[in-house]
C-alpha cells in the first residue's frame, strides 16, 4: 500500500507526467478508494486537461472548496470557452469571502477579454490592485491583452455612438490612419501602455501583447520603437513578434524593415515558420515584389489553403490575371479543396481579362462544389458578368440571391450603369435605401457613373447633394471627375469649369481631362485653350492625353497650324503616346491587337477583311470623318 501511495504522491507533485484522460481516471479511482485527501490535486490535473464534466463532478463533492479548487475551475471554464461560467465563478468566490490569488485573475481577465466586458474587467483590475497582485507578470500580461483588446473595440463604439459622427466609412479610414496624433488611437492604447510600465517584470509575451496593440492600432512607429526596447532588456522576438509586426509593415508597404524582418527570421531560423513566411509573402506582394512573394511561397514545404488563398489574392490584386488563375488551377490539382474566399478572390481575374467563357467554367465549378449560395462569391459573379458583358445572366444571379449586402447592390448597380440600363441603376439605387441599406461612396459612385451615361444631369447633381449633406459622406477624387464628365456630357462647360475651380483637388489632371474632352465634343476652343494653362499639372499619361484632345479640338475647327504647334510640342515634351491594346476571345483563345503593330499571325487576313467591311461601309453610304488625325 505504501508502494502505491507513494506512486500517486510523485505523480502528484508532478501531474505534467499524466497525460490522458485515462490516467487521470485511474489515479482518479486510487485516491477515492484510499486517499481523499488528494481531491483538490486531482481537480487541478482534470483541469488542465481541459475536462469539464470530470472537474465540475469533483468539485461539486467539496463542501468547502479551497482557493486551489476554485482557481481550477475558474480556469478549466475558461479554457473551454465557458467565459459567462467563469466569471459566475469568480463572483460566487469573492462573496464567499475567498481572496484570488496570482493564479485565478489572468483566466478571469482572458473571460472579460472574450465577452468584450470592459467595465467589469476594469473591476478586477480594481481588485488586483487592493490585493496586491498588480506586478506579477502572468496578471500583467492578462492586463495588457484586456486592454489592449476591449480599449480597441471601445473606440470603434465611441465613434459609432457619437452624434457628431461624419460617417461609416470616415470612421473606419479615421481609425486606420497611420497619423500619430490620431487622438483616439493614442487614448486607446495609453490604458496598455500604463500596465505596461507599471510591471516590474516583463517577458517578452508582453512586448508582444504591446507590439499587437500598436499594430492593430495602425500605431506604426510605436510598435517599431517596442521592438528596439525588447532588445534594450536583453528579449530577442519571436515568431509571435514577427508574426504581429508583419501586417502592419505591408499595410505601410516598408520594404526595407520588411527585409530586416526576413533577415532577423532566416538568422534565427523562423525561415520555415507557415505563419512567418505567409506574413513575409503578403508584405512582399503589398510592396509590388509579386515575384520574391512567390518565391517564398514556393518555398513553404507544406502549402495550405490559407497560403494558397494568399498567393492567389495578391496576385490578382497585383493585376497579374492570368497568373492568378494559373496558381488557382495549381491549386485544385494539388488536392486542396477551395473555400469561398479563395473563389471570390480569383473571379475578379475573369471579370478583368473579360474572358466569359473563362468565367462560366469557375461559375460552373461554384455551382457543382455548392457555393453559389455564398453572398461574396455571387457578387464576385454579378461584377464579373458586367464587366463580359452579360448583364442580363447579372441580373439573373443578383435576384436569385436570398439576401443582398452593399457589395453586391453596388456590383449590380455599376453594371447596369455600365450597360447603359440607367434607369435601372437609379431604381436598384433607391431600392437599396428602402431596404435600410446605407450606401458608401462607391454606391453613389455608381449611380452616379449611371447619371453621367445616361446624360441625366438633374438626377446626378440631386445624387451628389445627397451623398454630401444627407449621409455626410466626403467625396473623393472619383466623384468630382464623374460631377464633371456629366455636365460636360450634357454641355454645361461654364457649369463644370466652375465646378472644377471650386475644388481644393482642382490641380489633378484627371479632372481637367472629362472637360477637355467635353470642350471638344462641343467645339468650345476657348475654354479649351484655358484649360490649357493647367496642363503643367498633369502627370505623363494625362499630358499625353490632353495634347491629342487639343490637337483633335483645333483641327476640328479648322485651325490646322495651332494643331501642328500642339503635335510639335508633344514630340518635344513626351516619347508619343503609348499604343492602345485591345483583345477578342474566338474560341479558347484570346487575341491581342496594339495599334499600328503588324506581328499578328493572321495579319494578311484582318487585313483583307477589314477592306472588304470598308468597301460595304461605302456602299451604305458611310464617309470617314477626317476631322481627327
Amino acid at each position: 500500500m505504501e508502494s502505491v501511495q507513494t506512486i500517486i504522491k510523485t505523480l502528484l507533485k508532478n501531474p505534467t507526467q499524466i497525460k490522458s484522460k485515462s490516467q487521470a481516471k485511474q489515479i482518479h479511482a486510487h485516491i477515492v478508494k484510499s486517499f481523499p485527501i488528494f481531491t483538490t490535486t486531482l481537480l487541478s490535473i482534470y483541469s488542465k486537461l481541459n475536462l469539464l464534466p470530470e472537474s465540475l463532478l469533483l468539485f461539486n463533492t467539496l463542501p468547502s472548496p479551497p482557493i486551489l479548487a476554485w482557481k481550477s475551475i475558474i480556469k478549466c471554464y475558461s479554457s473551454t470557452a465557458c467565459f459567462s461560467e467563469s466569471l459566475n465563478c469568480f463572483v460566487k468566490m469573492r462573496a464567499l469571502g475567498i481572496y484570488p490569488d496570482h493564479n485565478v485573475f489572468p483566466s478571469v481577465l482572458k473571460s472579460c477579454t472574450h465577452l468584450m466586458y470592459f467595465k467589469f474587467g476594469e473591476s478586477v483590475h480594481a481588485c488586483i490592485i487592493r490585493v496586491g497582485l498588480e506586478f506579477d507578470i502572468f496578471t500583467g500580461n492578462a492586463l495588457l491583452s484586456m486592454y489592449s483588446k476591449l480599449q480597441r473595440s471601445s473606440a470603434l463604439q465611441v465613434f459609432d455612438e457619437s452624434p457628431e459622427r461624419m460617417t461609416s466609412d470616415q470612421n473606419e479610414s479615421i481609425l486606420v490612419s497611420n497619423n500619430n496624433n490620431n487622438k483616439q488611437l493614442d487614448l486607446q492604447m495609453q490604458s496598455v501602455r500604463k500596465v505596461f510600465e507599471t510591471m516590474e517584470d516583463r517577458d517578452v509575451v508582453s512586448y508582444n501583447t504591446l507590439i499587437l496593440g500598436y499594430a492593430q492600432s495602425n500605431m506604426y512607429n510605436e510598435a517599431m520603437l517596442m521592438i528596439k526596447d525588447m532588445g534594450n532588456a536583453n528579449l530577442k522576438p519571436d515568431a509571435f513578434t514577427l508574426s504581429n509586426l508583419l501586417p502592419i509593415v505591408a499595410k505601410h508597404m516598408d520594404v526595407w524593415k520588411g527585409k530586416e524582418i526576413h533577415g532577423y527570421g532566416v538568422r534565427h531560423g523562423f525561415d520555415q515558420n507557415e505563419f512567418i513566411t505567409t506574413g513575409l509573402s503578403d508584405m512582399y506582394a503589398n510592396c509590388n515584389m509579386v515575384q520574391d512573394s512567390y518565391h517564398l511561397f514556393s518555398s513553404l514545404p507544406k502549402k495550405d489553403i490559407v497560403s494558397w488563398c494568399s498567393i492567389i489574392s495578391k496576385h490578382v490584386q497585383n493585376g497579374l490575371f492570368d497568373e492568378g488563375l494559373n496558381l488557382f488551377r495549381q491549386m485544385l490539382t494539388s488536392n486542396i479543396k477551395p473555400v469561398p474566399i479563395s473563389i471570390s478572390s480569383i473571379t475578379p481575374a475573369c471579370a478583368h481579362l473579360t474572358t466569359l467563357p473563362l468565367g462560366q467554367q469557375l461559375h460552373g465549378y461554384i455551382i457543382r462544389n455548392h457555393f453559389d449560395k455564398n453572398i461574396f462569391i455571387s457578387s464576385s459573379l454579378v461584377h464579373m458578368y458586367a464587366k463580359c458583358g452579360n448583364i442580363k445572366l447579372a441580373k439573373k444571379i443578383f435576384y436569385q440571391m436570398n439576401h443582398h449586402d452593399l457589395v453586391s447592390w453596388t456590383s449590380m448597380i455599376m453594371g447596369c450603369a455600365l450597360h447603359g440600363h440607367v434607369h435601372d441603376s437609379i431604381t436598384l439605387f433607391e431600392q437599396m435605401e428602402t431596404e435600410l441599406i446605407r450606401p458608401n461612396s462607391v454606391a453613389f459612385l455608381a449611380v452616379l457613373t449611371a447619371c453621367s451615361h445616361g446624360g441625366m444631369v438633374n438626377e446626378g447633381l440631386k445624387f451628389y447633394e445627397k451623398m454630401v449633406k444627407d449621409y455626410k459622406l466626403i467625396p473623393e477624387f472619383e466623384h468630382y471627375a464623374c460631377v464633371v464628365d456629366l455636365l460636360g456630357r450634357a454641355g454645361e462647360l461654364e457649369a463644370a469649369f466652375g465646378f472644377i475651380k471650386s475644388l481644393r483637388e482642382n490641380k489633378r489632371g484627371g479632372l481637367w481631362l472629362p472637360l477637355l474632352a467635353a470642350c471638344r465634343v462641343h467645339k468650345n476652343v476657348e475654354l479649351g485653350e484655358k484649360i490649357e494653362g493647367y496642363l503643367w499639372n498633369f502627370d505623363d499619361d494625362e499630358e499625353k492625353g490632353a495634347y491629342v484632345l487639343l490637337s483633335n479640338m483645333y483641327f476640328d475647327v479648322g485651325r490646322y497650324e495651332d494643331a501642328g504647334k500642339v503635335r510639335g510640342m508633344m514630340g518635344k515634351k513626351m516619347n508619343g503616346k503609348e499604343p492602345g491594346c485591345s483583345w477578342i476571345g474566338i474560341g479558347n483563345k484570346v487575341h491581342a491587337f496594339i495599334s499600328g503593330d503588324g506581328f499578328h499571325s493572321d495579319y494578311d487576313g484582318v487585313i483583307e477583311a477589314l477592306d472588304i467591311l470598308l468597301q460595304h461601309m461605302e456602299k451604305e453610304g458611310y464617309v470617314a470623318d477626317k476631322t481627327c488625325i
